[in-house]
């Protein structure tokens, strides 16, 4: 245990040591670096690293130090969140595929954390395995540029553009969204040509753009490296017979040889004869692994122009004049100028929750209400709102825990109150 407790001064003096050796003017001394080492509570920092030690077999007890950890972190930091152990609870949750527990941890990561980028990650991961498109990529887009991973521009790519072929209502959205996913693809092909998903997604991207002639360009090295692959026969196949090149049928028979089971060939050809579409041929995104994030800083905007965010706080102001008046149609447009522009914008993912909330889609407005806390944990209004929906679906133990997260906020506000008072009630 004492060697735990003075883990994080050994840190600091291996850092000075060091750093010392490397230049022996040093500007610093090494209390100094063993001070900046020092930020974590000692026993909460116990507590964490007892969690990482404690084999995932042992699930409970890894567990229950994570969330000690927490917990001590809050008692000695005045409620502030303990961004190591959140992440790690983050991840414990999800691998037990219990997606809403892993959003809440992962949501509880500071912005200005170096931890955050992981978190955001993984949540918009979530979000779009879930279907939820729209928050997915309010959650990733911010982090493409800023940690510049290859997996990043192939998931937020692959994800725009699934959501541009599940859009059939706007037309302009789709191409849209269809034009930012093969940008980003496009970037993640050129910094690492050699990943096959990347460019193989990039592929689907140009060929739903209808893109043949550039879509084979990139389909026939993927196949060099997946000879056997009968998705990808299949859209090499009918590239080259939509530019009438005379290989297609030899293309094609490769793609029946490869594409045997489950009859998946017939599906294939029967979809493209109906509406020339592939929508039964999926984008396929690899998890990073963690080891990426490890020495990646989310760095924050901070050199936005006045105008900019001027023009955010105009555009807000209209929505929420619109919203009060029962426009919603109209707020909704502009909310959604807002999140192109700032998709950070917590307020925005409020007042599209409030609007889903009432036109009664339930599910729309908790996914947009949890965006909002995700990138703002202290709206109360988003607390309430989620409380109080999850007391109206029965789900007691959701509705007391918003309900908590409130009051935790405001132990004054109304509304908190109220709704402290109707859990109370909730099951009995």
């Amino acid at each position: 245990n004492d060697a735990l407790a003075n883990l994080q001064t050994v840190e600091g003096q291996l850092a000075y040591q060091v750093l010392y050796q490397r230049d022996k003017a040093l500007p610093f001394s090494q209390n100094q670096f063993i001070e900046s080492a020092n930020k974590v509570p000692a026993r909460a920092f116990e507590a964490y690293i007892k969690g990482l030690l404690t084999p995932e077999s042992e699930a409970q007890t890894r567990e229950i130090y994570f969330k000690n950890s927490m917990r001590i972190f809050a008692d000695e930091k005045s409620g502030a969140a303990y961004p190591n152990a959140a992440l790690e609870l983050g991840h414990f949750y999800l691998n037990q595929r219990k997606n809403q527990e892993a959003i809440d941890y992962f949501s509880r990561v500071p912005v200005e954390s170096l931890q955050f980028p992981e978190a955001a990650f993984y949540t918009g991961l979530i979000q779009w395995q879930q279907g939820n498109y729209d928050q997915a990529l309010a959650v990733l887009r911010p982090l493409a540029e800023d940690l510049k991973l290859t997996s990043v521009y192939n998931t937020i790519g692959a994800i725009a553009v699934e959501a541009a072929r599940n859009e059939k209502k706007n037309k302009g959205n789709s191409a849209k969204l269809l034009n930012e996913g093969l940008e980003l693809l496009k970037k993640a092909t050129d910094s690492t040509p050699d990943e096959l998903n990347a460019r193989f997604n990039y592929a689907i991207a140009l060929f739903l753009n209808t893109n043949y002639a550039q879509a084979i360009e990139h389909l026939r090295p993927v196949l060099a490296g997946s000879p056997r692959d009968g998705e990808i026969y299949f859209l090499l196949a009918k590239s080259l017979e939509t530019i009438k090149d005379p290989t297609a049928a030899e293309i094609d028979n490769q793609a029946r040889r490869f594409l045997t089971a489950n009859n998946k060939y017939a599906l294939l050809e029967k979809e493209w004869q109906s509406s020339q579409s592939v929508n039964q041929i999926n984008l396929r995104v690899q998890q990073p692994p963690r080891k990426d994030f490890v020495s990646v800083v989310l760095i924050k905007k901070q050199t936005v122009v006045q105008p900019s965010l001027n023009e955010t706080e105009t555009l807000l102001a209209q929505a929420r004049a619109l919203y009060k008046t029962g426009n919603d149609d109209e707020a909704m447009t502009f909310l959604s100028k807002i999140l192109v522009r700032e998709p950070m914008t917590a307020e925005a993912h409020l007042l599209f929750g409030n609007i889903y909330l009432r036109r009664g889609d339930l599910e729309q407005s908790v996914n947009y209400f949890k965006t909002a806390l995700f990138w703002d944990n202290r709206l109360i209004n988003a607390h309430i709102a989620l409380g109080k929906i999850f007391y109206q679906k029965g789900d007691c133990l959701q509705a007391k825990t918003f309900s908590a997260s409130a009051l935790a906020i405001d132990a004054e506000n109304q509304e908190a109150t109220g709704l402290q008072r109707q859990v109370e009630r909730c099951g009995k």
